[in-house]
């Protein structure tokens, strides 16, 4: 059984005495009300899992546990990526991150004995994927300790210990263990310094290894530096251009830097549900001219670029 507070052990260098810090009351206001909607959920029910669009676990369990899960599940609001599925109780998440996955997979190919990190993980959606394509193993890390409990209450059912989510900071990580594929999803526009971020994803990648970046871009355009607020996000430092990117990925060390996908972000695929009920990407956007923001800036679009360490 995986525990609340089972640490990976193998990863020695790792500051794991963080990770048990800010795994505590005295760091979060809210992580023992948390904490007991995970430990309520039940750990002996599971029939099987599948790693698929929607993250799904089979019970065997009757209408007042099916009833106890849901409202165990939902103390953790708000569940941004997903979908999962838990017995009868559907997670649909804020994002359909599913899809993000789609546009990369193909170009990931087997991950067969590969060993991922995923670096601004959420609740580890991207790493049961990783697992269906055939990884080793996938350490997540996110700062935030509700996605890392969102995880643990995922793996009261699943109880596979490959797959971890860490309250720890990609700028946290030594470069001592590095991994076959690392992947950034949505990180890079919240680091004050986009270019050191890249580099520290390159550093992480083993030779021979494989990096990924997913961020918001500027289409056709110069990089964006916001004023105050982007899509009403204050935390956007910078939008990268296309090139931009693909320049800092190479300036970090990658070679043969390719573009796997460009989208725009749609409200079908970033919007509120009953397990995100706070505003969404349709209130980020304005309501006359649904290609800009609220800021008058061009509307949300991403990039997924794959580039190569060399051996």
């Amino acid at each position: 059984m995986i525990g609340p507070y089972d640490l990976p052990s193998h990863l020695p260098d790792w500051p794991l005495h963080l990770v048990e810090q800010r795994l505590s009351a005295a760091h979060h206001g809210n992580f023992e009300r948390w904490m007991s909607a995970v430990a309520a959920l039940p750990t002996d029910l599971t029939q099987s899992c599948t790693f698929s669009d929607t993250v799904s676990v089979e019970l065997s369990s009757d209408e007042a546990t099916e009833t106890a899960i849901k409202e165990n599940l939902q103390q953790l609001l708000p569940w941004r990526k997903g979908p999962f599925r838990i017995g009868q109780t559907f997670i649909d998440t804020e994002w359909r991150s599913d899809w993000k996955w789609q546009r990369l997979r193909d170009a990931l190919g087997n991950l067969e004995n590969q060993r991922v990190l995923d670096i601004g993980c959420g609740n580890g959606y991207f790493g049961w994927r990783a697992l269906e394509a055939g990884a080793q193993e996938v350490i997540g890390v996110d700062p935030s300790i509700l996605f890392c409990l969102q995880h643990r209450a995922v793996q009261q059912f699943v109880q596979d210990p490959r797959n971890w989510v860490l309250p720890l900071k990609g700028e946290e990580l030594p470069a001592t263990t590095q991994f076959d594929l690392c992947l950034s999803m949505g990180v890079l526009y919240h680091r004050r310094d986009p270019l050191q971020h890249v580099h520290q994803l390159y550093d992480l990648t083993r030779s021979g290894g494989r990096g990924v970046l997913e961020t918001l871009i500027m289409r056709d355009t110069e990089s964006l530096y916001p004023e105050q607020r982007y899509a009403r996000m204050g935390n956007v430092w910078c939008v990268p251009s296309t090139e931009q990117v693909v320049t800092w990925m190479q300036q970090a060390g990658f070679n043969d830097v390719t573009v796997v996908d460009i989208s725009t972000t749609t409200v079908a695929e970033q919007r509120s549900t009953e397990w995100m009920r706070f505003e969404s990407l349709r209130e980020c956007l304005n309501p006359d001219d649904p290609s800009l923001t609220v800021e008058g800036y061009p509307a949300p679009v991403r990039i997924i670029c794959l580039g190569h360490r060399p051996s």
